[in-house]
């Protein structure tokens, strides 16, 4: 691994992020998470409504605990 491939490596993981994953109906799009103050987790259409985790690696770390019939994923923010 290049010094460059390191520091993209690094920077991508420290992004801010959401979790995510392809509905079952994929003609909606993807669908964010969003956890309640209680744990309650919903999927949501849009990263607005979603809960935004501090980077790549809490959202992956978080999205691999989920059960794996919903294929989840980390997902950079895009604002």
């Amino acid at each position: 691994m290049t010094a460059a491939t390191a520091t993209f490596a690094r920077d991508v993981a420290t992004l801010p992020a959401f979790v995510a994953r392809i509905a079952d109906y994929a003609s909606d799009g993807p669908a964010y998470l969003r956890l309640a103050a209680d744990g309650a987790m919903d999927w949501v259409a849009a990263q607005a409504d979603a809960t935004p985790f501090i980077s790549m690696r809490e959202a992956t770390r978080h999205a691999t605990r989920l059960p794996a019939k919903l294929r989840a994923f980390g997902v950079p923010r895009r604002d």
